[in-house]
């Protein structure tokens, strides 16, 4: 698999971990839902320009776009993960990581 389809595969699964459709990342990222779809595919050779929207659009870190990992269940759950937290605040997102290192600690003590 070349850079521009593994990337294309990236946004599709940081897309769907998201909820949303090509149209809905389209607009987001302000690019044409048709645009979208031949990223995903591979298709298309884009600028550092479109990934910056496309990454913008996200709220996620540039590195996210590739991390070419295996589609696993659990890269699955983080990528969901990380997209909830997205698009909240710095202080929300210290008491969300707060609260998930107080329901790891429980986890560890069941064991």
């Amino acid at each position: 698999m070349n850079l521009p389809e593994s990337v294309g595969n990236r946004i599709r699964e940081l897309r769907k971990a998201k909820g949303w459709t090509q149209e809905q990342l389209a607009e987001a990222a302000s690019l044409h839902y048709s645009y979208i779809g031949g990223v995903e595919r591979g298709d298309r050779n884009i600028s550092l320009e479109t990934l910056e929207k496309i990454i913008a659009a996200f709220k996620v870190p540039a590195i996210e776009i590739f991390r070419f990992e295996d589609e696993t269940d659990r890269r699955k759950a983080l990528d969901e993960h990380m997209t909830l937290i997205s698009d909240r605040s710095t202080e929300e997102i210290a008491a969300l990581t707060k609260i998930n290192r107080e329901v790891i600690a429980a986890f560890r003590y069941e064991d």
